[in-house]
């Protein structure tokens, strides 16, 4: 990835208040080094419910629809926001279908680089799994209708 291309990428990963809050701009620079950048055009599964994603989605640019079975989508996602988290976490098959609603432009990142990164740099591993509780905690409250606190990470990152 250019230098250019990844501090657009970071800039849009790294502001979004729905996304890995707890990164630092080191955490940033780490990850987008090890990810693939993926494009999906309008209508392509990102996720499909059922199929283990072996890693996670980082949306770029973009929309996407999160939808449970044949019900409309529960949610939409953009820049910035995960998807595929908790295929992710559990290793099991994903619990949702995510389609692009528009050309969507995504950083995957694998679960074996990410463990690699993760023994490296343990803290980094510690903010990322913090980030995925507070994003998995979030959608929860949601669906159930409870209301959901802002997060708010420490300025220093740690």
């Amino acid at each position: 990835m250019s230098k250019a291309t990844q501090q657009i990428d970071l800039g849009v990963l790294s502001t979004s208040k729905y996304g890995l809050v707890y990164l630092t701009q080191n955490d940033w620079v780490l990850i987008a080094d090890k990810a693939t950048k993926r494009q999906f055009r309008a209508g392509e599964s990102l996720v499909q419910r059922g199929r283990r994603t072996h890693g996670i989605y980082l949306l770029l640019k973009g929309t996407a629809s999160v939808q449970f079975g044949q019900q409309e989508a529960v949610r939409m996602i953009g820049p910035g926001e995960v998807c595929g988290e908790i295929s992710f976490l559990d290793d099991l098959p994903a619990t949702a279908d995510v389609v692009a609603k528009v050309d969507t432009d995504v950083l995957y990142l694998d679960r074996p680089t990410l463990q690699s990164v993760f023994e490296l740099f343990p803290h980094l591993g510690s903010r990322f799994y913090q980030s995925l509780a507070s994003i998995v905690s979030r959608r929860l409250r949601e669906m159930i209708g409870e209301p959901t606190a802002k997060v708010n990470p420490p300025a220093d990152g740690k």
